[in-house]
């Protein structure tokens, strides 16, 4: 690996640790691009190095900020579907298509991930009300099965779509994941991200399973790469309290636009 490599491969962790995704939008590209590798052969190799990354990111997460597993496996068994189902698809799809597919998510991706950071400077600090510090009483209960078996049909929906796209693009789908977790599983932010990393890892070795014995696989590039991103991958959960997200996703939904555009540069 060049030293180019190993620095966009630290990039792929850093992203996943920071923010619960956007490593595979990362990797993909510097597999076709910066290592030569045939784009079908990427894809998968991509959904391996993502899926070993976002493991080792989910169990830091895990010990620092909570994980709802409960959520995550219910979310990843149905994305787990769409991701191995998608896998034995894409023998049927181009590899041109999957690359100009990628590049549309890619930029899809990046306007997400701005309009988010735009939406968080846009909050105003929150006043403390006079009586405030007197004691409330409890609210009411809920039940939270009726409310899963309320959420659960459009979660399933969404969890099959981004499991889907997964497979056919090679990108774990963090930037899709987070924002359903926090709004129908009602998690905060930063136990959706860890929560996040925990279906990424199940949805992406899915796809990778559906991949097996259709494109060559090169372990000896996938090998290195998975343990430099890690390293990332473990830098980025244990800083992700002191950087400044609305910064950060800035900063990165900049970098996936660009990167976008560069594969439709590169296409065409």
């Amino acid at each position: 690996m060049t030293g180019l490599a190993v620095a966009l491969a630290l990039c792929v962790g850093l992203s996943l640790g920071l923010l619960g995704g956007g490593g595979g939008i990362l990797a993909l590209p510097i597999f076709v691009y910066a290592l030569g590798v045939e784009p079908k052969s990427a894809v998968a190799m991509s959904l391996a190095v993502v899926g070993a990354t976002s493991f080792v990111g989910f169990l830091s997460h895990r010990r620092q900020y909570g994980v709802d597993v409960r959520s995550a496996l219910t979310f990843g068994a149905f994305a787990m579907i769409g991701s191995f189902a998608g896998a034995r698809l894409s023998r049927f799809v181009p590899a041109s298509a999957q690359l100009t597919l990628f590049a549309v998510v890619a930029a899809l991706a990046a306007g997400a991930m701005w309009r988010n950071a735009s939406r968080e400077s846009g909050r105003k600090p929150t006043t403390i009300p006079p009586g405030a510090g007197r004691p409330r009483p409890p609210a009411p209960p809920r039940s939270p099965d009726a409310l899963d078996a309320r959420r659960l049909p459009l979660m399933a929906a969404e969890a099959l779509g981004i499991g889907l796209l997964t497979a056919v693009v090679g990108a774990g789908g963090g930037f899709l994941i987070v924002p359903v977790l926090v709004v129908l599983a009602g998690l905060e932010m930063r136990a959706a991200i860890g929560t996040s990393l925990l279906v990424i890892t199940m949805n992406t070795l899915s796809g990778l399973a559906g991949y097996l014995g259709q494109v060559p696989i090169h372990w000896r590039l996938v090998a290195p790469f998975s343990l430099i991103a890690i390293a990332g991958a473990l830098i980025g959960t244990r800083f992700v309290r002191h950087v400044p997200q609305r910064r950060l996703k800035q900063a990165f939904a900049a970098l996936i636009l660009g990167v976008s555009v560069y594969v439709i540069y590169r296409r065409f």
